[in-house]
């Protein structure tokens, strides 16, 4: 069915003349897609919108996660990974712990690892420029994405240090890129509720604006499904789109599935694949400067991330191996999926798999071999 008739049944056919003509859309015209019932139009004007930008072609990385630690000083209403010490289910890696899931990365063929963990209480900020050179000086070849805003910030009260002093440290250890995690509702009200022991939606916002002055590129998530409402999802993206053209420093934007179960406010439920759908299609058309969309199969499931990848997503993660904090709230979603596993999933939405580096360049596929290291 042409793209107008179907828009036009839906409602909204303005919208999809903007988009065809590259207009920019408004916070109106973000809550018009969040009432429209049509997901299927709505997935088909986000599909048209991400293959002008990105063709058929969906990126996917061979990646290892580190959750280094999941002691924390925080207890934020939506999480079910922080715990305090002595805890049931608090644990620490040593320092002999990371360098061996990092070797079994390396060996593995990955090619980036993600790092983040809870606000550790104990940890000077030695220790963290400390692991990643760690890691560095031992693989060089893997590209480490390390440690949200969220981190930063409090690295840089640890240490008493700017944001950017702690960042060009952590640039000299290793660090190539900032992951996206901690923006969850970019509003006070929802940051008043849920979390309001942790830094707010300002010094987010802040902390990335300085990460992209030096020279480091992130990612933007969204955590959707609890209490949010739809116009401060929408404030969320148009915060996170004007920073953008500010900065031009953000990869990728990353809708994420709130899990419920193990935290305080489990009796809310989850949502499930039609909002995350929606949340896809609707990040694609609002974020028109931000390159990609990924859809996140750990909290959505591999079925409805290949759905996204028809929708508006053009990024389907990597390989993960051995993710923590969605798992510990409930994810029944595998810890681990195998390279050849998501080329056949991107293959069968009809997309084209393009194995990258965290930065979004592309690489050989099937890779070229790598030095043996101890």
């Amino acid at each position: 069915m042409p793209l107008e008739v179907l828009t036009d049944k839906s409602g909204l056919l303005e919208i999809s003349r903007k988009v065809e003509r590259g207009e920019r859309l408004t916070a109106d015209d973000g809550m018009a897609l969040y009432k429209t019932p049509n997901v299927a139009a709505l997935s088909q004007l986000a599909d048209f919108a991400n293959q002008r930008l990105n063709g058929l072609r969906v990126g996917y990385n061979v990646n290892r996660h580190i959750n280094y630690s999941n002691v924390c000083k925080l207890s934020c209403m939506f999480c079910a990974y922080a715990k305090k010490h002595g805890e049931d289910g608090a644990y620490e890696f040593s320092m002999d712990e990371i360098i061996a899931r990092a070797k079994e990365a390396y060996d593995g063929g990955a090619d980036e690892i993600h790092i983040v963990g809870g606000l550790q209480p104990d940890y000077p900020w030695e220790y963290y420029p400390a692991m990643l050179r760690a890691i560095k000086t031992r693989y060089p070849e893997l590209h480490l994405k390390a440690f949200t805003a969220v981190e930063i910030d409090y690295f840089a009260n640890l240490a008493g240090k700017t944001h950017a002093e702690v960042l060009h440290e952590l640039v000299d250890a290793g660090l190539g890129s900032m992951p996206g995690g901690g923006a969850e509702i970019l509003t006070d009200r929802v940051w008043s509720k849920l979390y309001r022991d942790k830094m707010g939606p300002d010094m987010w916002i802040k902390v990335h604006r300085i990460a992209h002055q030096c020279g480091v590129r992130s990612n933007s998530t969204m955590l959707h499904g609890h209490i949010e409402r739809d116009d401060e999802k929408i404030t969320h993206m148009l915060r996170i789109r004007e920073l953008q053209d500010e900065t031009g420093g953000f990869m990728t934007f990353i809708p994420l599935r709130f899990h419920p179960e193990n935290t305080p406010i489990q009796k809310l439920g989850i949502v499930h694949g039609v909002s995350s759908v929606r949340e896809i299609a609707i990040g694609r058309l609002l974020l028109d400067n931000v390159p990609h969309v990924k859809t996140y199969w750990i909290m959505t499931s591999l079925e409805v991330a290949q759905i996204c990848l028809t929708a508006g997503a053009d990024d389907i993660d990597g390989t993960v191996v051995e993710e923590k904090i969605t798992h510990m709230a409930g994810a029944k979603t595998p810890e681990h999926v195998s390279e050849a596993d998501l080329r056949r999933v991107i293959e069968e939405a009809g997309r084209t798999p393009v194995r990258r580096d965290t930065l979004y360049n592309e690489l050989p596929y099937p890779p070229k071999p790598r030095p043996q290291r101890a």
